[in-house]
């Protein structure tokens, strides 16, 4: 069966069709920047007294794998993941022994609990696209077998199993703010073993690192609001920046898909904190469930859903549309203006085609649709209709 299913090409991009529908990302208003109070006290975990701020959630896990001493050490790490957040432990020294994740990005707790031995020194859970994995079963195991438990909730920022927020559960947690909100970095290590450790500040990002990526969501932003215009400014804007960037030395752009230990030290950008003083949380989690809602409906009878169901308190990423034909379904997105994207397609080097079928399925398979906040039902349902129109032309 898995023959039938279209390979992506290395490096293959489309460009968006002639005006630009939906972003990928939340965009960036310049009211956002104005210095204020928060709107009231921010979630979990940017409130949290041992959060510690970086630039990526890459630089959390590998500064968490230093303090913890896991070189040389087991880590237990699911099949189905990006790549960087492996590679932080690996560059750690950390050992990594896989088990499995199905077609429905489900982990079963039996199969990690198999693979724990005298050598285990760690769990490695990954809350997919907002939605909790087994996290209560496996914390409880962790606790009594006296290992330690990692929550990466890169995905998950702002979710919740019932009344408790994902990333409370484990010994340590990541998070990723650039997935979520419109910032132009960031990322979240929230620390509880040991207890009440402060960890030293990060090194401030260059200014280029801050603005440019500021400058480009604020254009998106511009084209989004004013069409035809906006995209004339936004492409003159590029063509100037393209011109002069090297002079932009020590951009560290986010978004990469390589670890580099280089960067390790950088924290996030202050300009950061005035735009997580700007959002009103609650309004995003209610926006972004609003619209997986609505996408849900839409597309339940198009594709097979991997999440049937939203569970009070998850906080969805994206919409994951499955699709055999994702290179094709990819491009016929974006010419209709689309910021669809290819979620997780390349295999790591660890783990090769065929090491576990289930996990190369969701590479082969999965497409990003947008979801946030920005996103008001009208524009929703243009995009649940290129998604329909898109995979009738697929066939």
């Amino acid at each position: 069966m898995e023959a039938l299913v279209e390979p992506i090409q290395e490096g293959r991009e489309s460009p968006i069709g002639r005006r630009l529908v939906a972003s990928a990302l939340p965009t960036l208003s310049p009211a956002m920047l104005v210095p204020r109070r928060p709107r009231a006290r921010p979630p979990f975990p940017l409130s949290d007294p041992s959060a510690h701020f970086v630039y990526f959630a890459r630089n959390g896990i590998y500064a968490l794998a230093r303090l913890w001493g896991l070189a040389g050490k087991e880590v237990l790490f699911p099949s189905y993941f990006h790549g960087v957040e492996l590679d932080a432990l690996l560059e750690a020294g950390a050992r990594v022994r896989f088990y499995p994740v199905d077609r429905r990005m489900q982990v079963d707790p039996r199969e990690v609990v198999q693979r724990i031995g005298k050598e285990t020194a760690a769990v490695y859970l990954i809350h997919y696209v907002g939605f909790p994995g087994p996290v209560e079963e496996l914390a409880a195991i962790c606790e009594e077998r006296g290992v330690r438990l990692i929550e990466d909730c890169a995905l998950a920022l702002l979710s919740c199993l019932g009344e408790r927020p994902l990333g409370s559960f484990g010994h340590a947690a990541v998070f990723c703010l650039y997935k979520t909100l419109p910032t132009p970095n960031g990322g979240v290590l929230v620390l509880r073993h040991p207890p009440a450790i402060r960890l030293p500040e990060g090194e401030r990002p260059n200014l280029a690192s801050t603005v440019g990526p500021m400058l480009a969501s604020m254009l998106q932003r511009l084209e989004l609001r004013t069409g035809h215009l906006g995209r004339a400014i936004r492409r003159g804007v590029r063509a100037l920046g393209a011109a002069v960037r090297w002079r932009a030395a020590g951009h560290v752009p986010t978004g990469t898909p390589s670890f580099d230990r280089s960067q390790v030290r950088l924290g996030m950008s202050p300009t950061c904190r005035s735009i997580l003083d700007a959002q009103d949380y609650a309004r995003i989690v209610e926006r972004r469930r609003r619209s997986y809602f609505h996408l849900l409906g839409r597309l339940r009878s198009v594709a097979p859903p991997v999440f049937g169901e939203l569970p009070p308190g998850v906080c969805p990423l994206f919409y994951p549309l499955q699709t055999r034909q994702k290179a094709r379904v990819l491009e016929a997105l974006r010419a209709r203006g689309i910021e669809a994207i290819d979620f997780w397609g390349r295999p790591h080097r660890q783990v090769p085609w065929g090491t576990f079928p289930d996990s190369d399925h969701l590479r082969r398979t999965i497409v990003e649709i947008p979801c946030h906040q920005d996103l008001d039902p009208p524009t929703i349902d243009r995009i649940a209709d290129a998604v329909v129109e898109a995979m009738e032309e697929v066939g």
